[in-house]
């Protein structure tokens, strides 16, 4: 390819991953579209703080059940249509929620947005598969994960500010309008987002049979269990790792908040590292199994009690970065793992136990607390990720044998 012809490759590949990773900010945007508002919430309803919290397990089962459905549909007329479909979702369930009279009203819209946030993952990943050029694929992997860390930052700023100043029902319709804008962006895309880039695909055995054969491959249960597993985690540390700080090292609520952005601020940053590990090397199992390694110790060591209150700060930033690096290499592992033809499927099936896990984590997290043994919600979380480990390795060789497979 001559020099020109490159620099525009090189543009669009930017371009779409550009567009799409704003898709999947906005995505992460609505996981919290209802937790910075719940003390106005609260209030206006009269609920309690389980009921509040029924409504994101709403939204998390129906965005797993919704994503293992939305794979299909993403193989059969392609990821940009599908993609449109979940925004239009996301944003009427926004427009709904300012407009919600009754508890039984919210709980309707937080179905429509989980169905909405189901379509994301396996539209957002065969998009970049079939667009984006081979060698800046690991890349694309890391800013689709950074801007969707972002889109989770954003939020509480964005929701609490508007509510603060006009009221909670504005800051939901303003949820509303930023997911039309980028509805619009991606509705005037679709040259770059549609249909097949004329790329080789990688070595990869094609599906056979009928559309559910795909789960007969060891390494899709693999995927699933990893994401599955990992979910677990991170569910712990965006539920009650900050309250655990409070209670474990008697630090102010206030400055124990502040540490989940660091790990935030970390995890996007060892995003933007791993999607460099992972553009040069075939052994993603072995940068996951190493990261998870890493930060399920120090999790282990936090949640000891016997380290200095300040240094908590530290080591969570660095659990964050550790675990930042491994989604490039994640995602490439599923690549990998996936047949010919069932990307959408693969991607929609494995990313289905994030959720599940996410609605399970917070009951689980929440009844540690309850006991007060806040140390034993970090020891938690560094065991999953440890156990997250071992699928990742196991999943790693499940890619090799799927590429030594005949196309």
């Amino acid at each position: 390819m001559n020099v020109t012809g490159s620099t525009a490759s090189a543009r669009r590949d930017v371009q779409v991953i550009g567009l799409v990773g704003v898709a999947h900010a906005t995505s992460h945007f609505f996981h919290l579209l209802l937790v910075p508002l719940f003390p106005w919430l609260k209030q206006a309803f009269g609920l309690s703080y389980a009921e509040l919290g029924l409504l994101m397990s709403v939204f998390f089962v129906v965005s797993g059940a919704g994503q293992a459905l939305a794979g299909f549909v993403v193989d059969r007329i392609g990821g940009w249509r599908v993609l449109l479909a979940g925004l239009a979702m996301l944003a009427l369930a926004a427009f709904g929620f300012a407009l919600s009279g009754s508890y039984a009203t919210m709980m309707l819209f937080a179905g429509i947005a989980g169905l909405g946030n189901s379509v994301f993952h396996p539209a957002d990943f065969t998009i970049l598969n079939r667009r984006v050029s081979a060698q800046r694929i690991a890349h694309a992997f890391s800013a689709h994960g950074v801007l969707g860390t972002l889109g989770w930052a954003c939020a509480p700023i964005f929701l609490a500010g508007i509510a603060a100043l006009a009221g909670w029902r504005a800051a939901m319709a303003g949820a509303g309008l930023l997911a039309l804008a980028v509805l619009v962006l991606v509705l005037l895309a679709r040259g770059l987002l549609d249909g097949e880039a004329g790329r080789p695909e990688p070595a990869r055995a094609a599906v056979r049979g009928h559309a559910l054969a795909f789960l007969r491959l060891p390494g899709v249960w693999m995927c699933f269990a990893f994401f599955f597993i990992t979910s677990l985690s991170l569910g712990g540390i965006q539920s009650f790792a900050s309250s655990a700080l409070a209670e474990l090292y008697g630090l102010p609520v206030a400055l124990a908040l502040s540490a989940i952005s660091v790990y935030m601020i970390a995890q996007g940053a060892g995003m933007i590292t791993g999607g460099f590990v992972a553009a040069r090397t075939t052994h993603h199992e072995r940068v996951i199994a190493f990261a998870f390694a890493a930060a399920g110790t120090l999790c282990v060591l936090i949640g000891s009690g016997q380290v200095p209150g300040t240094l908590t700060f530290v080591l969570l930033g660095l659990v964050g970065f550790g675990a930042g690096i491994a989604g490039p290499s994640r995602d490439l592992l599923v690549r990998a793992a996936s047949p010919r033809g069932a990307t959408g499927r693969v991607y929609g099936v494995v990313y289905s136990g994030l959720d599940v896990g996410m609605s399970l984590a917070p009951l689980m997290f929440g009844a540690m607390m309850d006991s007060h043994h806040p140390g034993w919600v970090f020891i938690a979380i560094g065991l999953f990720q440890t156990l997250a480990l071992f699928t990742a390795l196991g999943l790693g060789g499940s890619a090799d044998k799927a590429r030594a497979q005949p196309a």
